[in-house]
């Protein structure tokens, strides 16, 4: 990753301070990008009267923000910089500074994967409208990735990016139009601040008309949280490196076998421990109480625990035979493997419990 082919734009946030007359400002900035934090106090002591403070702790999302941590220190304003505003409130003066990248690969290495995607849409859409024939039949012709029986009225494809490249979309939309694909950029809930963004935690921009995904953006964290929300095939084009990818349906069914083994794993579990999130937009009390309910009316016990970080070493001491987790989505999907005992979503304990069937189709954790 070239970090001088980041746009920072710093000189909105020093007039931001400036008007403000802001002295003291927090720094909060994506792991990825830190390493050009010192370089960036220097810039804004050097162009403003405030000082910089680092807020040195991870930080993997809008959902993460510093609050009162900071209040207490004297800050006035936290500068947040690489993720879009959320439908959340920290409490304090943030301002949200987009952080974009140059880098325009090109589109011919993600042809192949594209035909091939929309290929298997279309043999989707025939199936389901396929009629006369017989239910168990019609269930299996119908699934999708993650094993659910669901609609699909066409074979657009949809296409989606990480923060960074979003400025991009418009100009690959024309693009794979002119190579005959029929493209929307979805736009999802209050979660999302821009069209075609996608989050860790939030894909609520799918719809039946989309048969499969090009997603503009690097790593597997956003592709396998898509697929696992829609079950639609996705291909990858990675502007840091210009490769292009898809998340492969059978990486996917690794996953799904990992979190049935899970499920397995605690079935005869008596006991939970209930994480909840302190950060403000991962708090989910009320999920937490429900799943406590839940496992009282089946008999078993439920402890809730409220941690800012979450971490093995927070919590597999505790004395339970499994957690759920109500916090971020994602940490139960790709940190599981890091735990001593089995670590849940809220659906997979609903699963245990007999509240769902894990033959309907796997539903992904979601924020809303």
């Amino acid at each position: 990753m070239d970090l001088k082919r980041h746009d920072f734009q710093l000189d909105e946030l020093v007039e931001k301070i400036r008007t403000g007359d802001h002295r003291l400002v927090a720094l909060q900035l994506p792991e990825g990008l830190k390493i050009q934090a010192l370089e960036m106090i220097d810039a804004l002591e050097s162009k403003t009267d405030a000082k910089v403070i680092i807020a040195a702790d991870p930080c993997y999302g809008a959902c993460d923000l510093v609050h009162h941590k900071m209040q207490m220190m004297g800050v006035d304003l936290v500068a947040h910089m690489g993720h879009s505003q959320m439908n959340i409130d920290s409490g304090m003066e943030t301002q949200f500074i987009d952080v974009t990248y140059d880098g325009v690969p090109e589109l011919a290495p993600a042809i192949p994967y594209l035909e091939t995607h929309r290929k298997m849409s279309q043999e989707r859409l025939t199936n389901n409208s396929v009629e006369e024939i017989g239910e168990d039949e019609a269930h299996e012709r119908f699934l999708d990735a993650v094993g659910r029986a669901t609609p699909l009225s066409d074979v657009k494809l949809g296409l989606v990016g990480s923060i960074q490249h979003l400025h991009l979309l418009n100009n690959y939309k024309e693009m794979l139009e002119d190579a005959g694909f029929d493209v929307v950029i979805p736009t999802g809930g209050e979660r999302l601040t821009f069209p075609g963004q996608v989050l860790g935690c939030n894909y609520s921009g799918d719809d039946p008309s989309i048969g499969h995904y090009l997603f503009l953006g690097s790593g597997d964290f956003h592709p396998i949280g898509l697929v696992l929300h829609t079950g639609k095939p996705l291909a990858i084009l990675d502007p840091y490196t210009s490769e292009a990818g898809e998340m492969s349906l059978e990486k996917i069914e690794r996953i799904l076998r990992q979190r049935f083994g899970l499920i397995m794993a605690a079935d005869n579990a008596k006991s939970f421990g209930i994480l909840i999130g302190e950060k403000p937009g991962q708090m989910r009390r009320s999920m937490a109480l429900r799943m406590k309910r839940m496992l009282e009316k089946h008999d078993k016990k439920g402890y809730l625990l409220a941690l800012e970080h979450v971490g093995p070493e927070l919590i597999d001491f505790y004395p339970v035979d499994a957690f759920v987790n109500t916090a971020c989505p994602r940490i139960a999907i790709d940190d599981s493997v890091r735990y001593a005992k089995p670590l849940l979503t809220p659906f997979e304990l609903e699963v245990i419990l007999g509240e769902k069937q894990w033959e309907e189709g796997y539903q992904f954790d979601e924020i809303p």
